[in-house]
């Protein structure tokens, strides 16, 4: 076994990365980075029709937008490669070769139709199925020799020692855990075809690997003893394990794609950031302690630890993520949440190009909408009218409840704002500009409120919106101007 910790992340490139799988993933990340050791990324893709390489793709992007860096792995390499599966067939069968070298395993010719005969018969006595019943592990070795020499269809399966006491290991998150030995059956470790089992492969990766400590979810707990056994079998060190309990919904319930969204890539699309949801799923079963919630990688990648995991199952509660989320656009800084709004910029009515032309710009959009964000994805709800130009969307409920409300006397303040407004000798600034309007409400005997949310409407579109005149201070005066004068001929007819 490696002196310094190795642990691996093994994804199936069946589809998306899930949410589940990332928790997984980073929990093994982190743990590597706190004990200075080595995060190993290994694709089990033994499932022919599943396992694709644009499968394949979209877990490395998910691992890559995560931030998750691999030491060893795809794209990386490194001195245990290869680290798909399907690379590795000539591992699995110099396993098997020790293992019969051994007497540790046997071929078994019982056929699907004869097992599943016994099963049914098992089941419908009192005691039920207990597991295969070894009929094949009595043949003699000149027999069975014969039976593979005459070409017939076989099995491979752990012989397990009969005097073999309980199971037993001390989980780093379950503690101490037993398994009686009567419940482990002879496992089929090769199929007839030639390809390994699942225990089968993944010792013999983890063992090759020299992986010191495996971290996965605990519906992996039931594999751990008949894979403590092929470890036995192989002569190899048993790793450390590390068992992570269930990640759950809102409403109690596993994590389901018809009720959550589960994959990494939705929560990206829908405007997260990579930081703050690997700090969420950080604390979905693991805390600094017990207070901390926002905690930077730098400090998950220092403090991590497997004794603060707990047993208890975790609740994803997305109004939460939603906060969190917020934190981070609050602290982001402005060129970064350019750049990572982007798509949603163009979404608002933004061009690309006009993006790179005038990055600083862009970048004064962030104060108007940092704390006002919870989402990436919800830019374009805050941001549109930014770039509608001269022209102006009104919203008919703000028209009705501020510019056409009785008494509201709304055509009179936009028409004494437009003044305003194209007054040149007025710095075009957030200050003077506000300042200037702000002195209609001794004028015209208003409230502020009177005078300000008419021009709210009249250039944003809606009676809720970011600050007005920081808004006006970044649009050029005619668009302003003939935004009003549009809402003036619209609403009032002048």
């Amino acid at each position: 076994m490696a002196d310094t910790v190795r642990v691996r992340f093994a994804p199936s490139p069946t589809g998306e990365l899930h949410i589940g799988g990332a928790r997984t993933a980073i929990y093994n990340w982190a743990f590597a980075r706190a004990m200075g050791g080595t995060f190993i990324l290994r694709i089990e893709d033994t499932d022919p029709e599943r396992s694709t390489e644009e499968n394949k793709q979209v877990i490395l992007r998910a691992m890559r937008w995560l931030g998750l860096d691999w030491d060893e792995g795809p794209e990386v390499g490194g001195e245990f490669g290869p680290y798909l599966q399907t690379q590795r067939f000539d591992t699995y069968t110099e396993a098997l070769e020790i293992l019969k070298e051994r007497g540790a395993a046997y071929p078994c010719f019982c056929t699907k139709e004869e097992l599943d005969a016994k099963r049914a018969a098992a089941e419908a006595n009192e005691g039920g199925y207990s597991g295969y019943d070894r009929t094949c592990r009595a043949l003699s070795a000149e027999e069975a020799q014969a039976r593979i020499d005459a070409g017939e269809p076989h099995v491979w399966r752990l012989k397990v020692p009969e005097d073999h006491g309980p199971v037993e290991f001390d989980d780093a998150v379950y503690g101490h855990m037993s398994f009686p030995i009567d419940v482990m059956d002879d496992m089929i470790l090769v199929r007839t075809d030639g390809t390994p089992t699942y225990n089968f492969a993944v010792v013999c990766d983890d063992a090759n690997m020299e992986v010191t400590h495996v971290i996965r979810g605990d519906d992996h707990l039931s594999n751990t003893p008949r894979q403590i056994l092929i470890y036995e079998a192989l002569g190899r060190p048993v790793p450390t394990f590390a068992h992570l309990s269930m990640i759950l919904g809102a409403d109690g319930r596993k994590l389901s794609k018809r009720r959550n969204a589960t994959s990494v890539e939705e929560y990206r699309d829908r405007g997260y950031l990579s930081d703050a949801l690997v700090n969420f799923l950080a604390l979905l079963g693991w805390s600094l302690d017990g207070e901390t919630t926002i905690i930077d990688r730098a400090t998950l990648c220092r403090e991590f630890s497997l004794d603060r995991i707990t047993k208890k199952d975790a609740v994803f509660d997305e109004t939460k993520l939603d906060w969190m989320n917020g934190q981070y656009i609050k602290e982001m800084g402005a060129d970064a949440w350019a750049q990572a709004s982007r798509p949603w910029l163009v979404q608002s009515g933004a061009d690309e190009a006009d993006i790179d032309a005038r990055p600083e710009w862009y970048a004064k959009l962030y104060p108007l909408v940092a704390e006002r964000l919870q989402r990436l994805d919800e830019v374009p709800d805050k941001l549109a009218y930014m770039f509608w130009g001269g022209r102006v969307e009104l919203d008919e409920k703000s028209v009705t409840k501020i510019l056409t409300k009785e008494g509201a006397r709304a055509d009179e303040v936009l028409r004494a704002v437009r003044d305003i407004l194209a007054d040149e000798s007025i710095p075009w600034e957030c200050e003077p500009l506000q300042e200037r309007v702000r002195t209609l409400t001794e004028t015209l005997d208003m409230k502020a409120k009177g005078v300000f949310q008419p021009v709210r409407v009249a250039v944003c579109g809606n009676m809720v919106s970011p600050p007005l005149f920081e808004s006006i201070e970044l649009l050029p005066r005619e668009d302003i101007l003939a935004r009003i004068d549009q809402t003036l001929s619209e609403v009032f007819g002048a």
